[in-house]
C-alpha cells in the first residue's frame, strides 16, 4: 500500500478553501501534517478561526492549525468580504471552534517540519496569498530543496484577472511573495483562473452534495450557494468557479487536469498590472520553465471526486 502523501495546507478560508480542506481531510491518500493560516480573503484572526471550524466540521479536531502572516510582505492587506461575507465563511451557521490554535508561528512550523523530514517528502499546498511560504523561503533558504513541490491556486492568463483586469486575487494580495515563490527553484504546479473557471458549482452539482444528507453535505451546499452568488452575477453562469479544491484534486487525481510547463513571472512594479502572472504559454521568450500551469479540467470527474469524498465525512 502506498504511503499517504505528506502535505501542509496554507490557506485563508474562504468558502472554496473550506471545500479544499474538507476534500483533503476526507482523503486517506493525504497526510495533512498541519494547516497554516494567512491573511487574505479576510483578516488573519478570522482565517485561523475558520480553519479550525472546518477541521471540527470534518470531525478532525486533532489537526494542527497555526496562525501566520497578518499582512503581505510589502503592500497593505486587501480582503474580499464582498465575496466571502463578513466572516469569510458566510452561509451556514458554524459553531465557534473548541479545538485550540497551536502555539508558535505558521512560518516556524513550515520551516521546522520541512527540516525534520527528508528531501522531497512534503508538498506545500497554498490556497491563498503566498506570504507564509515566501517568509519561510526567505528565512530558511535550505527548505527549497526539501519541498517535493508547491501546488498552488493563483494567477491567470487567458482568463485575465478577477480582482483587477489583469490580476487574480491571491497573487494580487501579495505579488512580492508570489515572486519569491516562483523564483525559488522549487517545482511549482499552478492552478490559475484558466482552469478553475471551468469548475462551476452548477445547481445540479450542489444538489448532489446536499443529497448526501449529512451535516457536512448540508454545510457545503450552504457555503457554495453563498459563495457562488457573486460570480453568478459577475459572469452570468449557472454556478461560480470552485477554485481551491482544484489543488487537492490534483494531488488525488492529476489525470483530471492538463497543462504545460512554462515560465511564469509576476508583475510587482506597475500599479496598472500589479499582481499579473505573465505566463509564457507559447514559449516566445528564453526565460526558463518554472511552473506546470494547468489550463483544462475534467469538471465532471472533479465534482464526482469531491462529492464522493465529502460523503466520507
Amino acid at each position: 500500500m502506498t504511503a499517504a502523501r505528506k502535505i501542509i495546507i496554507d490557506t485563508d478560508p474562504g468558502q472554496d478553501d473550506a471545500l479544499a480542506l474538507l476534500l483533503a481531510l476526507a482523503s486517506t491518500e493525504l497526510d495533512v501534517l498541519g494547516i497554516t493560516a494567512v491573511a487574505g480573503n479576510v483578516p488573519l484572526a478570522l482565517t485561523e478561526k475558520n480553519a479550525r471550524k472546518i477541521c471540527e466540521l470534518a470531525g478532525k479536531p486533532g489537526t494542527k492549525v497555526f496562525a501566520g502572516a497578518i499582512r503581505p510582505l510589502v503592500r497593505d492587506l486587501v480582503t474580499a468580504e464582498h465575496v466571502h461575507g463578513r466572516t469569510g465563511l458566510d452561509g451556514p451557521e458554524l459553531p465557534e471552534p473548541e479545538m485550540p490554535l497551536q502555539d508558535g508561528h505558521a512560518v516556524d512550523f513550515i520551516i521546522d517540519t520541512l527540516m525534520a523530514h527528508g528531501e522531497g517528502e512534503i508538498t506545500l499546498c497554498p490556497l491563498g496569498p503566498l506570504t507564509n511560504i515566501a517568509l519561510a523561503l526567505n528565512r530558511e533558504p535550505r527548505i527549497a530543496t526539501r519541498i517535493r513541490e508547491i501546488v498552488l491556486m493563483g494567477g491567470g492568463f487567458f482568463e485575465g484577472g478577477n480582482v483587477t483586469p489583469t490580476a487574480e486575487f491571491n497573487i494580487y494580495v501579495d505579488p512580492h511573495a508570489a515572486d519569491v515563490v516562483l523564483r525559488s527553484g522549487v517545482p511549482v504546479v499552478m492552478m490559475p483562473l484558466d482552469v478553475t473557471h471551468k469548475a462551476l458549482t452548477t445547481r445540479a452539482r450542489i444538489a448532489a452534495i446536499r443529497a448526501l444528507d449529512t451535516k457536512v453535505g448540508a454545510a457545503c451546499a450552504e457555503l457554495l450557494e453563498f459563495f457562488e452568488r457573486f460570480d453568478e452575477e459577475k459572469y452570468g453562469t449557472d454556478g461560480g468557479p470552485l477554485h481551491d479544491p482544484c489543488v487537492i484534486a490534483y494531488l488525488l487525481k492529476p489525470e483530471l487536469f492538463t497543462g504545460r510547463s512554462c515560465n511564469v513571472t509576476v508583475e510587482t512594479g506597475s500599479e496598472l498590472t500589479m499582481g499579473m502572472t505573465v505566463i509564457d504559454w507559447w514559449r516566445v521568450t528564453d526565460r526558463p520553465e518554472n511552473a506546470l500551469v494547468m489550463r483544462d479540467i475534467d469538471d465532471d470527474g472533479f465534482f464526482t471526486l469531491l462529492t464522493e469524498r465529502l460523503a466520507r465525512l
